[in-house]
């Protein structure tokens, strides 16, 4: 079986088959090693999770906000393919959504050091340091800059 290492810098090397990870319309296998931008928000959500869809929207906003070059979002779902794509019909996103197609979503959480393996989980990290910050639960604006201007002077980023 043909095993992809998918490095996520500061937040450790994360072992998933090459087919795990996939854009969710495309299918296209994704890496989370290849995000732009100085600091990484992955938000770890499925469908079926009520503080997930009503976190969504302010995610789409406060990242239409952000300096690209800077701060890259992507939203990672463990939920059916169909599901997801019915989901972002009612409530689009301007962010990436990947589809978590692996057969373990608690062992992949937990490379991503969600414990507790609940969702939302989101996760800030930037490649240059082996800082993150986590945040259990459901996220908003204010929630998100406060875990990137930690991590951006963790990492002594400009």
């Amino acid at each position: 079986m043909k095993k992809l290492m998918v490095l996520l810098a500061a937040v450790g090397a994360v072992q998933v088959s090459a087919a795990d990870l996939q854009d969710w319309k495309s299918s296209k296998p994704q890496n989370m090693g290849a995000l732009p931008g100085q600091v990484k928000v992955v938000n770890i959500w499925a469908t079926w999770c009520a503080p997930c869809r009503k976190e969504m929207p302010a995610m789409s906003a406060w990242y239409q906000k952000q300096d690209k070059r800077k701060v890259s979002l992507v939203g990672v779902a463990i939920d059916k393919q169909e599901s997801i794509g019915q989901f972002l019909q009612k409530t689009p996103v301007a962010y990436p959504i990947w589809h978590y197609s692996g057969d373990d979503s608690r062992a992949f959480m937990k490379t991503l050091d969600n414990q507790f393996g609940g969702v939302p989980y989101t996760v800030v990290y930037a490649d240059k340091c082996d800082k993150r910050h986590s945040i259990a639960g459901e996220v908003n604006a204010a929630k998100l800059d406060a875990a990137v201007k930690t991590v951006r002077m963790q990492c002594k980023l400009g």
